[in-house]
């Protein structure tokens, strides 16, 4: 039995510009961050002559052009595997909330398969891969920021260049700085999942319209890696927010009033900068505030559901190899 697991990510500023319709034309960048929720995939070799996938559904088929589930199916195909087995996959959040999970759990597929056949790859390749997958073979209107997050791991600033290739730097941080963003954020669960194929859909058809608004985003990446290089967090804040206002100002179902309520309540109740993860419409809204703030900003927000911030440095990994 193979056990991979894999982080989700958070991505504070950037978002879009890893689209092709945008980073062939200029480069894109985007500042994230891995985080220490997962999604974890096993591979079992079964004895009975069909596969079986586990996920919210079960399939039982005996030829892999059967699967249904089509990022297994896809990530079978291209790492060449033809034995029959048992896939089951686990998240810690659930999908269409903004945390880059289809991409997170294409990289812990391609990871755990490899490690079936004894085979070691790199996390570029398995993020190269992964988006393969899911850009090229299944044509998701989706960038390759997740990807990259997920097999990495750590505080990255990516670059997304017009050739298609992609550079990788980790951000230098101090730990107590690390510490401190921890304990300022808040990561609420706004209830609502959607459809971020959609979204990014509408993104990727009104890029040549917002061309200005995404390279803005792309450089406050640049300016919010210093800020938080140099432990400036207060600065920090004040360009998440700032990003936010250019984003949710995009329109293409990126916010609603909805979600502006909960952000504006959140900010008088103590919050000082905040975004909704992922491509928008709902998901987690990521907040920051002083930690003497949290209680005000739950009982405004109305107790809502919440995940923990707290960065993974590993990246997608094999944590378990057995019989």
């Amino acid at each position: 039995m193979i056990i991979s697991q894999t982080p989700y990510r958070v991505s504070f500023a950037g978002g879009g510009t890893d689209l092709p319709a945008f980073y062939q034309q200029e480069y894109g960048a985007v500042l994230s961050m891995a985080t220490a929720h997962h999604m974890y995939v096993t591979v079992h070799q079964r004895f009975e002559d069909s596969f079986r996938i586990a996920y919210s559904k079960v399939e039982t088929c005996r030829r892999i052009v059967d699967i249904r589930h089509e990022l297994v199916r896809e990530a079978l195909q291209i790492c060449g595997i033809r034995d029959l087995l048992e896939v089951t996959t686990i998240g810690d959040v659930p999908g269409g909330t903004g945390m880059g999970s289809s991409s997170t759990l294409t990289v812990g597929l391609l990871n755990a398969f490899y490690a079936y056949q004894g085979r070691i790859v790199s996390p570029h390749q398995l993020a190269e891969e992964a988006c393969r997958i899911e850009i090229d073979v299944l044509g998701k209107p989706i960038g390759r920021q997740d990807q990259y997050a997920a097999a990495v791991g750590g505080l990255n600033y990516i670059r997304f260049n017009p050739d298609d290739t992609v550079e990788v730097h980790p951000v230098p941080c101090r730990v107590e700085v690390l510490d401190e963003l921890e304990r300022r954020a808040l990561v609420i669960y706004t209830d609502r999942q959607r459809d971020a194929d959609q979204i990014l859909g509408k993104q990727k058809e009104g890029t040549s319209d917002r061309m200005s608004e995404l390279r803005a985003m792309r450089d406050l990446a640049g300016t919010m890696r210093q800020s938080i290089s140099a432990g400036d967090l207060d600065e920090f804040a004040d360009l998440l927010h700032e990003g936010w206002q250019i984003k949710r100002s995009m329109g293409m179902g990126i916010s609603d009033s909805w979600i502006d309520q909960w952000y504006d309540t959140a900010r008088r109740a103590g919050a000082t900068a905040g975004k909704i993860l992922g491509a928008g419409g709902g998901g987690f809204l990521l907040l920051l505030a002083p930690p003497e703030h949290h209680e005000a900003i739950r009982d405004a927000l109305g107790r809502p559901r919440e995940r923990n911030l707290q960065i993974d440095r590993a990246g997608s990994r094999i944590i378990f190899i057995g019989t």
